[in-house]
């Protein structure tokens, strides 16, 4: 993979040239000052609107932009577009200018921005410092951006959504075998590639990255079967030990004896990587417990949501491990059934049969409880209940997603998402706004892959195009607004998203990859901004 460089040149030396004496040297500079054309010279009203507007916190930062077009050009569209306010003359001078050091960037389309920053996110085998909490990585691999400069779990599944469509097979397989040592390393998949992460996981996509690899022999294929085998013995662990209603580790034993699974941690600290955040969220709760069920959260990937919080809204009330969700027990049904085909192709009869009757017990586990006939929708179900909960959240697309809905529950999973998840960027996360960056009215890349492809999968190809549409123009035009791709966004505003423990994050690798991977879609091409609209 060819890394991206600044080219620096040196500073020539340039020969003295004679020159006519200047008969007033004074005069001449005076008369230069007038003619130099400052930004108020050249811009007039428009400068003096966008100035007095504080449209930038820093005067200077629009006397040194860089127009896109001729000033004769962009005066023209200042008088015949007439913006007014302080958010209009901030989308005119996205439109119209540049910041100094974007010049590159703001050229590439956003297809071409992508590609271009596969090799920035792009990392060298990671080694370990002594005291470090990175995890050593014999092999490249991509991080997502911003804060997160660690490669993580399910992050990078639709991360190689765009590396594979950007013909970066190598990189890909390069990933798979940081995840394939990993599992013979830990027994798991950590949540990202920090010491404090190994005491969870993340939403195990592992089987369907496998299913983007090109590369195939008898020895690597063996290879990555067992760490899948591994990886399903770190999830079902907790079997040996629970009751009949009861939990334990990751496996909840449902009232009929049938198996199902949950997110969980295992530690009850607060996280390295949100310390303060978590000791002020048990400040008034048990914090040992709150602890166990927020780093639940952080297992499942939304973190956080409405769907985990027993009262629908305050974070103190997590009970992330009173969960039985329905997107994690789709991904486990996928791992079981990927297995048994992963078996039967290398010959081995009896695993195939085992693994094909475990992904059957979890269908018939998931059609009865996390299936809810009366409202026809798939839902997550509560321990501490004993029903299902009433979150309606993407989460229900995930049965779609890997193909174990019934035509009849798919139908009913379109109809459902259509009437309250879409939205006009895109996908809604949850129906509920909280604050927590996992509700509404936020919107993610993953999430909407998910939706795009189960929809597709059940022959919903109307209702998936739509959401692709609207999510690519959301990006597209954020983009030629920004010149910025970002972790989430709010899909009813076309903004940036936000809530959550941290500000939102440039990068940003899932956002890239499904994209990117859209971009290829047919009929997607008319969604794609690629000039910033006036308001």
């Amino acid at each position: 993979m060819k890394t991206l460089r600044l080219l620096t040149l040196p500073l020539l030396a340039l020969p003295l040239m004679a020159a006519a004496p200047v008969a007033n040297p004074a005069a001449q500079v005076m008369e230069v000052s007038r003619d130099a054309g400052t930004p108020e010279d050249v811009y007039g009203p428009l400068y003096r609107a966008v100035e007095l507007a504080h449209v930038f916190p820093d005067s200077k930062t629009f006397a040194d932009m860089v127009p896109r077009e001729t000033p004769d050009a962009i005066m023209a569209a200042f008088a015949s577009e007439n913006p007014q306010g302080k958010d209009a003359l901030a989308a005119f001078v996205a439109k119209h200018f540049r910041k100094v050091g974007d010049t590159d960037q703001q050229k590439l389309s956003m297809r071409e921005h992508i590609k271009a920053l596969w090799p920035i996110l792009a990392k060298p085998p990671m080694a370990v410092t002594t005291g470090s909490s990175a995890i050593q990585l014999p092999y490249a691999y991509v991080v997502a951006g911003g804060r997160y400069q660690e490669m993580y779990y399910w992050d990078s599944y639709f991360t190689m959504l765009g590396l594979k469509a950007d013909g970066e097979q190598p990189l890909i397989d390069a990933m798979l075998a940081n995840f394939v040592s990993m599992i013979e390393r830990f027994g798991h998949i950590p949540n990202g590639t920090r010491t404090y992460y190994l005491s969870r996981s993340q939403p195990p996509f592992l089987a369907l990255m496998m299913d983007l690899s090109n590369t195939h022999d008898p020895a690597l294929d063996r290879r990555r079967l067992d760490a899948l085998k591994a990886e399903h013995v770190y999830w079902m662990a907790g079997a040996s030990c629970l009751d009949v209603g009861g939990a334990c580790q990751h496996v909840v034993k449902m009232p009929d004896g049938s198996l199902l699974n949950r997110y969980w941690d295992a530690r009850d600290t607060p996280r390295d990587e949100s310390y303060a955040e978590d000791v002020a969220t048990t400040a008034s709760a048990a914090p040992r417990a709150v602890n166990r069920d927020l780093r639940a959260g952080a297992e499942s990937g939304w973190d956080y949501s409405s769907r985990w919080l027993k009262d629908g809204k305050t974070l103190s009330t997590v009970h992330t491990t009173d969960i039985v969700p329905v997107d994690l027990n789709s991904l486990m049904w996928n791992l079981e059934t990927s297995i048994a085909r992963r078996c039967a192709a290398l010959g081995d009869t009896a695993c195939a049969a085992d693994f094909a009757k475990q992904a059957d017990a979890r269908k018939a586990a998931i059609a009865k409880y996390l299936w809810i006939a009366k409202d026809k929708r798939f839902a997550d179900w509560d321990r501490s209940t004993g029903k299902p909960t009433p979150s309606i959240s993407a989460a229900m697309l995930y049965p779609l997603f890997v193909g174990l809905a019934t035509p009849a529950q798919a139908d009913a999973t379109a109809k459902l998402a259509q009437a309250d998840l879409l939205a006009p960027g895109g996908l809604k996360t949850t129906t509920v706004h909280t604050g927590q960056q996992w509700d509404e009215p936020n919107g993610w890349a993953p999430l909407l892959w998910i939706g795009v492809t189960g929809l597709d999968r059940y022959g919903k190809t109307a209702l998936a195009d739509t959401l692709a549409q609207h999510w690519v123009k959301t990006v597209s035009t954020f983009y030629a607004c920004t010149g910025r791709m970002v972790e989430k966004y709010d899909v009813d505003s076309g903004q940036a998203g936000g809530g959550g423990e941290y500000p939102v994050q440039d990068g940003f690798g899932w956002t890239n990859g499904v994209t990117r991977m859209l971009l290829d879609r047919p009929g997607i091409g008319a969604a794609v901004m690629e000039t910033c609209p006036a308001k």
